[in-house]
């Protein structure tokens, strides 16, 4: 790996190696594998799409049983290499098993009982496109959109699974499209703040086989990640907590 890299804290017992000027684990993976082990605790079998150096996949695993396993499936080069290396730092090469392949085109004999995602956000059109390949892929849809992570999710999801992942909060519609057309519903969701006072930022989802019975749709409280004066709000020191994190 040519680039200088940072070795950061993802919980309080792994961490998480990344390029200092590439794409970097964020707030929005950290709520995601938040969301994720919130909305399914029990599960073993854990699926990541667009897993991208390891941030929401590991993060939930962490939160699983000991016995779970997880499935993280990228297909951009320089995020697959790094989360094969942040998989074997972690001492996980017997619980995590990571493909380098376009989910577009996966299909797996397993199902699972959590699928995870972190999709790009924005079309090409909508904004100046990174020169930095890892970049690039990681906010812009160049290999799929939210549709293609919801299909994916849809076929491999377990009798009784979850799928999680986020969205912008302005594209809420969009991501309710693609959910209602891969015949998922969403069982809950909320919206995430990231200053008391601004509008929010990203979206939660929590989505269940359509076919199921379950819970109708719940919009959640907001998650304000810091107050107005810039300070970790309560709620967001208690899901960072969750990962053994101060």
């Amino acid at each position: 790996m040519p680039d200088e890299l940072s070795i950061d804290g993802l919980t309080a017992g792994w961490t998480i190696a990344q390029r200092v000027k590439g794409h970097r684990h964020s707030t929005d993976d950290l709520l995601t594998g938040w969301y994720a082990a919130e909305t399914a605790p029990a599960a073993t079998r854990l699926l990541d799409l667009g897993a991208g150096i390891g941030g929401v996949g590991l993060l939930a695993l962490w939160r699983a049983p000991v016995t779970a396993t997880l499935v993280a499936i990228e297909a951009q080069e320089i995020s697959h290499r790094l989360l094969v290396d942040n998989i074997a730092r972690n001492g996980l090469t017997d619980r995590v098993h990571p493909i380098c392949s376009d989910l577009r085109h996966v299909h797996l004999p397993e199902r699972f009982d959590l699928v995870t995602g972190s999709p790009p956000y924005w079309d090409v059109s909508e904004g100046v496109l990174p020169t930095d390949p890892q970049k690039l892929h990681a906010r812009f849809e160049m290999r799929g959109d939210v549709r293609d992570y919801a299909r994916c999710a849809r076929a491999h999801l377990a009798p009784g699974g979850r799928f999680v992942f986020c969205f912008p909060t302005v594209q809420r519609a969009r991501a309710e499209a693609a959910v209602a057309g891969a015949n998922l519903a969403v069982i809950r969701s909320r919206d995430v703040i990231p200053r008391a006072g601004s509008a929010p930022l990203f979206s939660l989802f929590a989505c269940r086989l359509v076919e199921e019975p379950g819970e109708p749709p719940m919009l959640e409280p907001p998650h304000i990640v810091r107050d107005a004066d810039g300070v970790p709000t309560a709620m967001h020191a208690a899901a960072r907590a969750t990962f053994g994190l101060k």
